[in-house]
């Protein structure tokens, strides 16, 4: 199957760090670059992401080297509906393949159903269950993460759906728990791997917490430990740094990266190219930057039927790609109003120049005062 050619062996993927005495930040260490050359790679996965995950995205994810597609979320009831803009939530591109499709719902046969259904519409490589969604209006339907209160429920569901796909792979995605004081990823992922799910993806935070506070990898190690199928480790991946922390502390045979590809698709990229050679990548240039935010909405307006309600649904991303960009605030202030591929080039373009000038007024100010150091020193009596 290719979701499991996308695994490797536990076994197969340690690695050794060497930390020196001094290094405060559980993010600073240096890394073997002669073992990195010889390492295969993990199978990085872009975590499915309402409202920014679509086929434009994903495609541009996929060039930046990621390996794992998983479609934004829809329930039972849309597939079964089948309307059109679920079909469009779930359609893909062969480039885009290994690709999921992600379920949601707690109504075991309708899931199977739909599922079923998903498999005779669009071909996935996998369908995929969705038990960790943390947003009130899935949740008070009973779905998504309001299943980890319920693991009978949750075994149903899974178990409905397993049984009716057989033997193409089904796998799920998961929080620690419904809070603090029940969380209960270890018999969750138990019961999942009962029920016959191929992988399991765990976010490191439980519902009540959201996407605030720190991700939880000591519990994602747990279950890691503890179970057979192959876990991807999600929370708090940020940075090539981060990728090489969680492989060399954890049995994850995978990595799920979400919000930092919002801002940086080019992770995946750096990522690989150092777990595969030791190679740190350079980052992207201003000008790179721009020419992938522009690319992205260029290729969005070309699908869409409308540029300016394109353009406008594109705000959210184009904030997201702005972080860290220099003079960032004024930029988002534009970027908020901007309603066509025209304005979005002017700003740009204007950001652009603004940053040369920048440079080039810091680089005189430099210039300057390494002359004045240079002037012989004189006294005056």
């Amino acid at each position: 199957m290719i979701l499991e050619s996308m695994f490797l062996d536990d076994r197969s993927m340690r690695l050794t760090i060497s930390r020196s005495s001094n290094m405060a930040s559980s993010r600073s260490f240096t890394l073997d670059a002669a073992r990195c050359r010889s390492m295969p790679l993990v199978p990085l996965y872009l975590a499915p992401m309402a409202g920014v995950t679509d086929s434009v995205f994903r495609r541009l994810c996929k060039e930046n080297g990621a390996d794992v597609l998983v479609t934004e979320f829809v329930s039972a009831d849309g597939i079964l509906h089948r309307n059109q803009r679920t079909r469009e939530m779930i359609g893909f591109r062969e480039e885009e393949r290994p690709i999921g499709v992600q379920l949601f719902g707690a109504d075991p046969q309708r899931m199977a159903d739909a599922a079923k259904a998903v498999v005779d519409w669009v071909a996935p490589d996998f369908v995929d269950l969705n038990f960790g969604c943390p947003v009130n209006k899935v949740v008070s339907k009973h779905g998504g993460s309001a299943l980890l209160k319920d693991c009978p429920l949750l075994e149903r569901v899974a178990s409905a759906v397993v049984k009716a796909l057989d033997p193409f792979p089904v796998t799920a995605k998961i929080r620690l728990g419904w809070n603090h004081e029940t969380i209960n990823a270890t018999t969750t992922a138990g019961i999942l791997e009962q029920c016959g799910i191929r992988a399991l993806a765990i976010h490191g935070r439980t519902k009540e917490q959201g996407y605030l506070g720190e991700a939880d990898w000591n519990v994602i190690a747990q279950v890691a430990s503890q179970v057979t199928i192959p876990v991807i480790g999600n929370g708090d991946i940020r940075s090539v740094d981060d990728v090489v922390l969680r492989l060399t502390t954890t049995k994850v045979r995978g990595l799920m990266i979400g919000r930092a590809a919002m801002t940086a698709p080019w992770i995946f990229r750096q990522a690989k190219a150092f777990l595969s050679t030791g190679e740190i990548l350079a980052e992207p240039s201003l000008e790179e930057r721009w020419a992938h935010v522009l690319r992205h909405c260029r290729m969005a307006v070309a699908e869409s039927d409308s540029e300016e309600h394109t353009m406008a649904a594109l705000r959210g991303r184009l904030m997201a790609y702005s972080k860290g960009m220099p003079g960032g605030r004024i930029v988002r202030g534009e970027l908020q109003q901007v309603k066509s591929l025209m304005q979005l080039e002017g700003i740009a373009e204007r950001h652009l120049r603004n940053a040369v000038s920048a440079v080039s007024a810091d680089t005189a100010v430099d210039e300057a005062e390494s002359c004045r150091a240079s002037l012989p020193l004189t006294s005056h009596l």
